[in-house]
């Protein structure tokens, strides 16, 4: 069965974008990027990876799933496929009409669809890079969280979980991996409890 994880920057604070959708408070550069790059090549956007010559195949995911307001993002930056380089799908229930060929839309049933993905019986694993309302109703099927966790306090913006469903109990997730280098990042990886 294939892994759901949900692969994403956070402040301290636990915000993954401003208010406004911004995230250009997360410093660019360090010792965390080239290492973390070189080990999930198929995390940066196509016209980076075009850009730096990055032509590696994928080694963790196939698949990326993205809420409406993390590929408008994307779109801002002029691109509507962020990532050709995966299947690309985009949760949404106000787009009618996918903006591009590579994007397949998902406008309902998204447990349903992220089950029926997870339970593929060929593939790498699935990654969930966005967004934080959508984690929250994802949550259940989440078997995995990497956090890119930056030493910097927003106060407000988007949270890493958005405001979804109350659970009955506690999603207990234990940490299976973390680094923390010299730039201050801390890269930690979670695998879900049972």
């Amino acid at each position: 069965m294939r892994k759901l994880t949900y692969y994403v920057a956070s402040t301290i604070d636990g915000f993954i974008a401003a208010e406004d959708g911004s995230v250009d408070f997360f410093p660019v550069g360090g010792d965390h990027g080239p290492a973390i790059t070189a080990q999930y090549p198929e995390t940066l956007p196509s016209k980076v990876r075009e850009a730096l010559g990055i032509d590696n195949e994928n080694n963790t995911f196939d698949t990326v799933l993205m809420g409406r307001k993390t590929h408008d993002f994307g779109v801002r930056t002029g691109t509507t496929s962020p990532y050709s380089h995966l299947r690309q799908y985009v949760v949404s229930t106000t787009m009618t009409e996918s903006p591009d060929p590579g994007l397949e839309l998902i406008g309902s049933d998204v447990l349903g669809k992220v089950r029926a993905l997870k339970a593929e019986t060929r593939g790498l694993g699935i990654w969930l890079c966005g967004g934080g309302e959508l984690a929250s109703h994802l949550l259940p099927e989440i078997d995995q969280i990497m956090l890119k966790l930056y030493p910097i306090v927003l106060g407000a913006g988007r949270p890493l979980f958005g405001h979804g469903p109350a659970f009955p109990d506690p999603l207990r997730f234990r940490v299976t991996s973390s680094r923390v280098f010299t730039d201050g990042v801390a890269f930690i990886k979670y695998s879900k409890h049972y």
